[in-house]
C-alpha cells in the first residue's frame, strides 16, 4: 500500500455504526466513489449491486449508500438480506458494474462495515480501495455531480436469493442428494437465516436451525462461527450426523461431527485436498493458507506429496495469493474456505455442501475424514504494546524466536506479528509437546513486553 489509510482495513470499511466512518455520510460519500469508479472501469452503465446482513443499522446505510450511488449516476440493484458470497456472486453473473455488502461479519451487532466486490466478483484490491478513499477524503467526489435524466436510480433483486440458491445447488454433485442426512445449521441470525435452511430442505437434509431467528440485534450473539458451543449441544442432543455454523455474513463456516467435537477450517482444507489429490484436480498441488494455520495441515499435506503456501491474515490474500499461482482451493482456520472452481470469495454454504458430499461419497463420518490431519498444540498469548518497532529490530525477540524455531525444527512453528487492530503483538508457537509450546510462548511473550511493554 501506498500510504496508511483511513477507512478500509482488511476487509472493507468496518466501526460502530452511526460513529464515524460508520455513518450515513461516509456511507453516501463510499456509493458516490465506488460509481464514480464503476463508471471509469465498466463498460456502459452497468448497476452496482447492494446487499446486507440482518443488523438494525443496515436499513440506515443501504439507504445511504445507494443515495450515493445514484447522485454519482450510477443505478443501485438492492438484493437485500443475502449472504456476502451471493453478493459476489450477484454481481459477476448479472453484469453489474460492482458489488457492494453491508455487513460487520462476525463482530457483535453495534458494529457494521462496508465492502466492495468488482464486477469479476472479487474483493477491489488494495489500489483501488486506495481510490475510493482518497476520493472520499478529498472531497473531490462531490463534484461534477450528475443532473436531470443522468441521475441513478434504485431497483430491486426480486429474485436474488433464489438466483443465489440455485447456483449453490450447482456446485454440488448431481447425482446426490442430501437425503438422510441429519444436519444442525446455525445461521448466527446472520444474513443466512433464510437461504441456509431453504439450500439444505430443497437438496433432501432433515435440517434442525438454530440461529435462525434475527431480531436486528442478535447477530452472533453467543452463535454461529464464532460461538460453535450452541452447536455442538444441538447435534449431540439431536444425533444429527453434521452440524454447520456459519458466521453473521455467511462467507465462513465452522463444522461439529457426530460425535460433537468442532472440526475447524485447517481440518477441512485437509480433507478436502486429500480428495482432491486423490481425483488429480489439486491445481499443482497446493493449498493457499495463512500464516496462523495449524502446522498439522502443513504436515498432513507434505506426507501426500503437496505443499501449503502461507500468505498474511485475510482471506482476500489468500484469494489474490490463488489467483496469482492459478491454485483452486486455500482459506483459513476460522473458517472461511475458498473453491475457486465454484466462487470467487469464502462461501461457508459452499463449504457445507462440499463437506456433506465427501460424507455421502466416502460413506464415512466427519470425525473419520478428519484423521487426515493431526492438529499440533498451539498457544497464543496477546501482549499490549506501547510502541511499534520492526520486530527484526529488537536484539533480545529476535534471538529468542531464531532459538525457538531452531529447537522445534520442521515440526514446530513461530509466528510473532502486530495485531491490525490492537495495541498489540500476537505471539503463536506450535509444536509436538505442549508443554514446551506453552512455555516457549511465555518466553517470547515476556521478551516482547520487556522492549515494547507499556
Amino acid at each position: 500500500m501506498t500510504a496508511e489509510r483511513k477507512l478500509f482495513g482488511t476487509d472493507g470499511v468496518r466501526g460502530v455504526a452511526n460513529l464515524e466512518p460508520m455513518t450515513a455520510e461516509t456511507a453516501l460519500r463510499l456509493g458516490r466513489a465506488a460509481a464514480r469508479w464503476c463508471r471509469q472501469n465498466s463498460p456502459g452503465q452497468q448497476p452496482l449491486v447492494i446487499g446486507k446482513d440482518t443488523r438494525c443499522s443496515g436499513d440506515m446505510l443501504e439507504t445511504a449508500l445507494a443515495a450515493g450511488v445514484c447522485s454519482a449516476g450510477v443505478d443501485a440493484a438492492l438484493a437485500g438480506i443475502l449472504p456476502t458470497p451471493a453478493i459476489a456472486f450477484l454481481t459477476r453473473s448479472t453484469g453489474a458494474g460492482a458489488g457492494a455488502v453491508i455487513s460487520a461479519s462476525h463482530n457483535p451487532f453495534p458494529d457494521n462495515g462496508i465492502k466492495f466486490f468488482a464486477r469479476s466478483g472479487f474483493k477491489l484490491p488494495d489500489e483501488v480501495e486506495e481510490q475510493i478513499e482518497q476520493l472520499v477524503l478529498s472531497g473531490d467526489v462531490a463534484e461534477a455531480q450528475p443532473t436531470g435524466s443522468e441521475i441513478g436510480r434504485v431497483s430491486t433483486l426480486e429474485d436474488a436469493g433464489i438466483r443465489y440458491k440455485e447456483f449453490l445447488k450447482a456446485c454440488f454433485p448431481e447425482h446426490h442428494s442430501l437425503a438422510g442426512l441429519e444436519i444442525v445449521l446455525d445461521c448466527a441470525h446472520g444474513a443466512a437465516y433464510r437461504v441456509g435452511p431453504e439450500l439444505c430442505r430443497e437438496l433432501g437434509a432433515g435440517v434442525t436451525v438454530i440461529g435462525g431467528s434475527p431480531d436486528g440485534m442478535n447477530i452472533n450473539a453467543q452463535c454461529g462461527a464464532v460461538h460453535p458451543e450452541g452447536l455442538q449441544r444441538a447435534v449431540r442432543g439431536t444425533g444429527a450426523q453434521l452440524g454447520v455454523a456459519l458466521d453473521g455474513d455467511g462467507d465462513r463456516a465452522i463444522f461439529v461431527d457426530e460425535t460433537g467435537a468442532v472440526v475447524d477450517g485447517d481440518e477441512i482444507l485437509a480433507m478436502v485436498a486429500a480428495e482432491m489429490l486423490a481425483r488429480g484436480t489439486l491445481k499443482h498441488a497446493t493449498v493457499v493458507a495463512t500464516i496462523m494455520s495449524n502446522i498439522g495441515l502443513e504436515v498432513a499435506l507434505r506426507e501426500r506429496g503437496a505443499r501449503l503456501v502461507r500468505v498474511k491474515v485475510g482471506d482476500r490474500y489468500v484469494v489474490e495469493e490463488m489467483l496469482r499461482g492459478g491454485y483452486n482451493l486455500g482459506g483459513e482456520q476460522s473458517g472461511h474456505l475458498v473453491f475457486l472452481d465454484h466462487t470467487t470469495t469464502g462461501d461457508g454454504l459452499v463449504a457445507a455442501l462440499t463437506v456433506a458430499a465427501l460424507m455421502l461419497e466416502r460413506q464415512r463420518p466427519l470425525s473419520a475424514l478428519k484423521q487426515v490431519m493431526t492438529k499440533f498444540p498451539q498457544r497464543l498469548l496477546n501482549v499490549p504494546v506501547a510502541r511499534r518497532a520492526e520486530l527484526d529490530s529488537l536484539g533480545k525477540v529476535s534471538q529468542m524466536i531464531q532459538r525457538v524455531q531452531a529447537e522445534l525444527g520442521e515440526r514446530g512453528r513461530v509466528v510473532v506479528r502486530y495485531s491490525g487492530t490492537e495495541p498489540l503483538v500476537r505471539v503463536m508457537v506450535e509444536g509436538e509437546d505442549v508443554s514446551r509450546v506453552q512455555t516457549f510462548a511465555e518466553e517470547i511473550a515476556a521478551a516482547v513486553g520487556e522492549e515494547l511493554g507499556r
